[in-house]
């Protein structure tokens, strides 16, 4: 075989495995859109079929039986100051572990890093956060959050701030910039593809997160919508109309966010993938 013809086989076998990872994404999102504007009586076979008439107020529904506006602002409490703790002190931490190299910090580093693969132990946990008071509480929640992000946020930004020439902070220095103002005045700005991606990917993980919420918070008006649905799911498990429009609402928000920020996130991630 030469190599024109191995590289159009390649390049063949390459284009079926992208249509058919983008059909497997796209073909549930599809059938919930769909699904979510039927009636009651169409949705007991969830199917791609076009609803016989279009029903918008199934949403409304959701949002009244299921308390959505609460549960979402419950999830964007707890996403939104997760993640802009997590990235503040993430890259404060990614930058201090970049400029540091002895052996000491870099046993911090790995240590830190070391969350990412380490499993929960969920009943020590518990034990810890019933000891502390922070059980059932919004700010027991958000702490767990920034635990969990923390060790991603701390990778992927390291390697970004290892770019940013040692030689800047030296110029600061001497014109007389203290460490903070070092920081958010001169390498900060400059890690703004990293703290974006950082905060999407940050925001995505902790509005989707499911477990700690369900362990931790015990009241339903502390529930995130991850929970909301679960509950709703309860309630109205024959009415896929409605608990396909419940998780549109839920997905909605994040798939916007990640829209928006799609080109931080390319240039964030690749910036950060070669060092040096």
């Amino acid at each position: 075989m030469s190599k024109r013809s191995a590289y159009l086989t390649q390049a063949v076998l390459q284009n079926i495995l992208a249509w058919v990872a983008s059909l497997m994404v796209i073909v549930p999102m599809v059938l919930i859109i769909i699904n979510s504007f039927k009636a009651d009586g169409e949705t007991m076979a969830i199917s791609a079929q076009l609803p016989k008439l279009w029903h918008p107020e199934n949403f409304a529904t959701v949002i009244e039986k299921g308390k959505l506006v609460r549960s979402f602002l419950n999830s964007l409490l707890y996403a939104g100051v997760s993640t802009v703790v997590t990235v503040l002190f993430g890259s404060m931490a990614a930058y201090i572990f970049s400029r540091r190299r002895s052996g000491f910090v870099s046993f911090l580093y790995m240590f830190v890093i070391l969350g990412m693969v380490i499993p929960v132990n969920y009943v020590a946990l518990t034990k810890v956060m019933q000891l502390t008071g922070l059980n059932n509480t919004s700010l027991g929640i958000i702490l767990l959050y920034v635990a969990m992000q923390t060790p991603f946020t701390v990778f992927l930004i390291f390697g970004f701030v290892s770019k940013v020439p040692v030689e800047l902070d030296e110029a600061a220095v001497l014109d007389g910039c203290s460490p903070l103002r070092l920081y958010f005045s001169i390498v900060m700005p400059l890690l703004k593809p990293a703290l974006i991606t950082a905060s999407v990917l940050c925001f995505l993980n902790t509005w989707n997160e499911f477990t700690m919420p369900l362990y931790f918070l015990n009241t339903s008006e502390k529930w995130p919508m991850t929970l909301a649905i679960y509950n709703f799911f309860g309630q109205y498990e024959m009415s896929w109309n409605l608990i396909c429009a419940d998780v549109l609402l839920t997905c909605a928000p994040v798939i916007i966010m990640y829209l928006l920020c799609q080109r931080y996130i390319v240039g964030g991630q690749t910036a950060g993938a070669v060092k040096g």
